[in-house]
């Protein structure tokens, strides 16, 4: 089961991920996450998968699909603190990710 729990600053939004991302997981979050884009309208939403251990590709879609939404609201969206594992998966997608102790992480538009 995978769980976000959500903070602000300004007009960044913090989606801190935990658990496995698998196909029922990843539909939950997506409704979670919407509804944080849809009534907070962050300018930056920001998915922290620091604390995800699996994700299949119903995550990377899950991803991509809040990158479209954040889109179409105005927004962008950046991932940080992924495991050295689920990088890989997102490099294959083609999905930037800050990397560990790096410096600035260019928004995913």
């Amino acid at each position: 089961m995978a769980t976000v729990t959500f903070s602000a600053a300004d007009d960044v939004l913090y989606a801190y991920l935990a658990g496995e991302i698998d196909h029922d997981a990843a539909q939950g979050l997506r409704i979670q996450l919407d509804d944080a884009l849809l009534t907070r309208s962050p300018r930056v939403l920001v998915m922290d998968l620091g604390g995800v251990g699996f994700m299949d590709s119903s995550g990377v879609g899950l991803i991509l699909g809040r990158q479209r939404c954040a889109r179409t609201l105005g927004g962008s969206l950046r991932i940080q603190h992924a495991p050295e594992q689920l990088r890989r998966v997102l490099q294959l997608a083609d999905i930037p990710c800050a990397e560990p102790g790096g410096g600035t992480q260019e928004e995913y538009r």
